[in-house]
């Protein structure tokens, strides 16, 4: 379960206050598949980040009862003079994952060849990105996070991306925000719609879209 309790949120943009999350409140049983809906600057990743631990509410408090993924595909925190293997192997004592067994994974998913054994400043973006993947879907979490699901590489490797990630979710809950309307629909049963500070939970997906759908017609 992630319940959210009284959280507030605020940020300041040219010496005025932004209110991303005003004292909201909510409870997401475990399994739950939810997509952030809202225009660009409504909060969607700042959402996120609070429920990953990266980002701290101003007031009140997020309750994880549960393993919380890291934004899925995030590669920005990888050590750059580290190898691949390297970086997973940090990755893996941090979530009390077995490393050998987490290389095994990736290394097969990943198909980075010698330059798992490569330090990281040498990997393209498209490279990392495979790290990242791999890592993500090498650790069974009970909620992925995702901030605009990307699949790299050519289309088997995006079909092999998309399928494993299914598969994780047939066990584990979803936070995902996308600009893609049919995206949020293949993957999420119920969405959280985000305006003005404001953030409505609906049951339906669809109620969710038809409202996010409204606001972006309305100044």
């Amino acid at each position: 379960m992630i319940e959210f309790r009284n959280v507030c949120k605020a940020y300041r943009t040219r010496g005025q206050p932004k209110v991303v999350l005003r004292d909201f409140s909510l409870s997401l049983p475990k399994g739950a598949t939810v997509g952030l809906l809202g225009r660009n600057g409504a909060g969607k990743s700042t959402m996120l980040g609070m429920v990953a631990g990266t980002v701290k509410p101003d007031s009140g408090e997020i309750r994880r009862l549960a393993s919380i993924s890291w934004p899925l595909g995030f590669s920005g925190s990888f050590h750059p003079d580290l190898t691949g293997a390297q970086n997973i192997r940090f990755v893996a004592r941090i979530y009390g994952a077995d490393t050998d067994g987490l290389i095994a994974y990736v290394e097969d998913f990943a198909e980075l060849g010698d330059f798992l054994d490569m330090p990281v400043r040498s990997y393209s973006s498209g490279m990392k990105a495979r790290l990242a993947f791999g890592m993500s879907m090498g650790i069974a979490f009970d909620w992925y996070l995702v901030d605009e699901i990307t699949a790299v590489g050519d289309s088997a490797f995006r079909a092999k991306c998309l399928a494993v990630f299914r598969d994780r979710l047939s066990e584990a809950g979803l936070l995902m925000t996308s600009h893609s309307p049919g995206v949020i629909r293949s993957y999420c049963r119920s969405g959280l719609v985000l305006e003005r500070g404001e953030a409505i939970y609906y049951e339906n997906v669809e109620d969710a879209i038809a409202h996010h759908e409204q606001n972006m017609v309305v100044a």
